[in-house]
This record gives C-alpha cells, structure tokens and sequence, in this order.
C-alpha cells in the first residue's frame, strides 16, 4: 500500500495544482459562467474518488489485526507440547513409499508410529498398497500388461511378491514431491530393489521399535473370497504378530463390535462425528483431514478430552498451527523437516504481536505523509513558477491579443468607392450636391490618401449613390458669358 501510495499522491497534488492554475487565469466572466457549469468541482471530485478509497482500505488494513485470531499468539506458558508425528506410508520423501525402506526411514527419523494402507490378496494375505490398481508403485506394466487395471486383491501373494515396487521412485520424472532431496548412491540402489512388504513385516518392524501403527483397510471387491470376514483375517495376523494390542489404532469402522470383543486393547480411532456419536461409541480418538477440522473449530473436542490426529500435513507453518492448537499427532510425508522443527512459526505473545502491529502501521503512516509531502511540495513549487512567469497584466495582454485576433480574423469590409470620388472624400453629402458638380474644378491630390486606422467607420452610401468613377481631367476656368 506504501508502493501504491505514490501514483496516488502524485494525481491528487497533479489535480489541485491545475484546479488552482485554471482558476488564476481566468477572467471575470469564466468565472461566473464556471460557476453555472460547474466544472471545476469535478476535480476536486476526482481527489476524493481517487484518495477516499485508498485511505479506507488502508484505515481497513491498519485495524485488521484487531479482528484476526490466530492460535499461535499466546503466552509462552500456554503452549502446548510438540504433537508427535506419524510417517504417511513411511516416510515418502526418502523412500518409495509403503516400503520396508520407507517405514526404517520413519523410524530413523524419530516417526512416532507408522501409517499405511492395507489389502487383501486372493489368497488371504494382508499386504501394503495404497493405490487402487498397480500401476503407480509397481513394475506391473512391464511384467503383465493386460493386467495393469486389475484389482490388487484378485492376485495371489505368490505373484504380488515378486512386483518391484521401488524402481519407479528413482525415475526423475515420476517423484512425488518437487522438493525431494537427492538420494545417497547407496538409497538410490536400496530403493531400486524393494519390493511389496505385507501387514506381518510391518507389524514385526512396529513391535520391534515399539512404534504405533495406524492403516486404513480397504474391503475387498466382490467376487472375493474374504468379501465378509476380512476384519478378522486382519485381526488374526495382528495376533500372530506378538505386537501389543495398544499399539494398534483401529481405524476401520467395519465390524467394530468384533473387534472391541476380541481385542479389547485396540485404541479405536473415529472420524470427525459430532461429540455426542464419538462419546456413543466409546471412542476417544479422531482422525481427520485438517481442511476439514480448523473451519470447524476445536473447542467442543477439547473440552470433551478427544485426542486429535490430522492429516496431511507436510509444511512448517501448518505443523506449527496444529502445536499451537494442541493437537495431539499429525500425519505427514515431510517427515524428515518436521522432526527437525524444536518451536512453532509465528508464535509470539500478545504484547509482542500488539508491538509489532502498531511498529508496521507507524512506519507506513510516517512513509505515506513523506510521499504525500513530496509530491505536495513539487506541485506547489510548479504553481509559484508559473504565477512568477504570467502576472495579471500579462493576462490580461494575452485576452486583449486574443481579441485582437478575433477581429483580425473577420473578413475584410467590401470597398464601395473609389478614394478619388466625391463620394468617398464627403459621405454626407446630399444627392443635390451632385447637381453642382460642373461649377467647380478639383485637382487630382499629389499624394495618395491612406486609410486611416481605428477611425469611426463611415456611412454606407445608399444604393443609388453608387456611380462610376468620376473622370479626373481638370476643368478650365471660363468667363461666364455675358448676357
């Protein structure tokens, strides 16, 4: 707005120098008709259509920080501890995600539990894949084309395992994220060999680290042998993978009564339900899209002791929105850059933001009144130096001229007599003079006569004065005969 502010104050100091340079040339009689017209009042309409809107969207800007909220201004005593976060299919920024590369990688990185997608194969294996078919993640397309739309869960493990499911992640054109550091010589040939791990090998991983674990449990299609008992093919390798039954958040809402019977240790994970329906349930823990949950709010699930997950957060500035709200974990494929992060973006306590606020809008006022100054000042000395340069009598020299020029410009008069006629040298006199015209003698004048300039303007003879020229021989005096 201060950038702005320049062409703004240079047109409104522009506007006033001309209103007042029209108005010291003008005459009397503009004046008067100026004020009929109404013609000079528009400029100053112009200031104010130009300056008005400037000044209230900057007076809105100056006071905005009166209505904006944000979490993260708060005593430092208020703020809550850091969420904990979990690996999103691993960690997919440093290796080919639902991997056992990618998941060592979350555990590397401090990931306090893993979060993955689960599915079923024809032959009852539970196995990682997010995608609806295997073309993305696997070299299917190379190995069985006609096959490369097919449900994952219509093939065996036998041919699952033995689909590359890394070789896509080193292809510079296929990364998944444009700000994905370059892999070490040593990742680059470890994830060009991994292959598709199942449930088992990641829970033995889990238990192994003592991680949490979270996935989603896609249903297998029609036509499926497991298409009604999948829950508890699930819940039966889970068993036989030793891990402890809290480390479990049992995200999928299919046959939950079973599960809550026969594994009662689960933590079970709802979705962003009204408190009433989660409380119904017995569940106390969320997870939900943050898009979805900060337009909504926090308060009731706070006041109601609900442990909040969100997902997918992968910037700074939204990982450090959720700590300052106090929510618990968040999911993210950015587990390398949050994990590094020891306070949040833009927290700062009230007086420190109420400093900061009133600092930026005194800088801007002080910056606006120099340009408005400068260009005032610049207009003004134009205005002096043209008074100096055109006085009154100068003005008033100029109207006269250009009145002068106005008659100049008129056409010429139409000659009507000869100089050397009687009826140019006496306008006045009477037709009956003409009746005398052989009694007396005129010489021709040795000179010839000028017009005279700025003289009363002559009688127009009448339409029967108009006659030739007269000769101009002399007349002889003669004795008048005698009688």
């Amino acid at each position: 707005m201060v950038i702005l502010f320049w062409p703004v104050a240079f047109y409104v100091a522009r506007l006033e120098r001309e209103v007042r340079m029209r108005r010291y040339r003008m005459t009397h009689s503009e004046k008067k008709r100026l004020k009929k017209c109404n013609l000079l009042p528009n400029f100053s309409g112009l200031q104010v259509a130009v300056g008005l809107p400037f000044l209230l969207i900057l007076l809105s800007l100056y006071l905005m920080p009166l209505g904006i909220y944000s979490p993260c201004i708060q005593e430092k005593e208020n703020l809550g501890p850091k969420p904990t976060i979990f690996g999103h299919r691993g960690a997919p920024t440093l290796g080919p995600e639902n991997t056992m590369m990618s998941f060592e990688k979350a555990v590397e990185h401090g990931a306090h539990g893993l979060e993955t997608d689960t599915r079923l194969s024809y032959d009852h294996v539970p196995f990682l894949m997010h995608g609806f078919d295997l073309r993305r993640t696997t070299n299917i397309g190379e190995v069985q084309p006609e096959s490369a739309f097919k449900n994952p869960a219509f093939f065996n493990w036998d041919f699952l395992s033995t689909l590359n499911a890394g070789k896509w992640f080193v292809k510079p054109e296929l990364r998944p994220f444009y700000n994905m550091k370059p892999l070490s010589e040593a990742d680059t040939e470890r994830a060009r060999n991994q292959s598709i791990p199942t449930l088992a090998d990641l829970l033995t991983l889990a238990e192994k680290e003592r991680k949490f674990v979270i996935f989603d449990l896609h249903g297998p299609p029609p036509k499926h042998p497991l298409r009604h008992t999948f829950v508890r093919q699930v819940v039966s390798v889970i068993f036989a993978s030793k891990i402890e039954q809290h480390l479990i958040f049992w995200l999928p809402t299919h046959d939950r009564q079973y599960v809550r019977s026969v594994a009662p240790g689960f933590q079970h994970v709802g979705h962003l339900v009204s408190v009433e329906t989660l409380a119904k349930n017995n569940i106390s823990i969320i997870n939900v899209d943050y898009k979805k949950l900060f337009p909504n709010g926090l308060r009731d699930y706070k006041a109601a002791n609900i442990r909040i997950n969100v997902y997918t957060v992968n910037e700074p500035w939204l990982f450090s929105l959720a700590w300052c709200s106090r929510i618990n974990s968040v999911t993210t494929d950015n587990i390398g850059l949050l994990s590094q992060l020891n306070h949040p973006h833009f927290f700062m306590t009230p007086k420190f933001y109420m400093f900061m606020w009133l600092l930026a809008d005194i800088i801007s006022v002080l910056f606006i009144v120099v340009i408005f100054c400068f260009h005032w000042r610049r207009e003004t000395k134009k205005e002096k130096l043209f008074e100096t340069s055109s006085t009154p009598t100068d003005t008033c020299t100029r109207i006269e001229n250009e009145e002068d020029l106005h008659i100049a410009m008129k056409p010429p008069a139409r000659v009507v007599e000869s100089p050397w006629t009687l009826a140019a040298l006496y306008p006045a006199l009477p037709k009956s003079g003409k009746e005398h015209q052989g009694h007396f003698n005129f010489a021709a004048p040795s000179k010839k006569l000028l017009p005279i300039k700025n003289a009363v303007t002559p009688l127009k003879p009448g339409k029967h004065d108009i006659q030739p020229p007269m000769p101009t021989t002399v007349f002889e005096l003669t004795q008048a005969p005698t009688r």
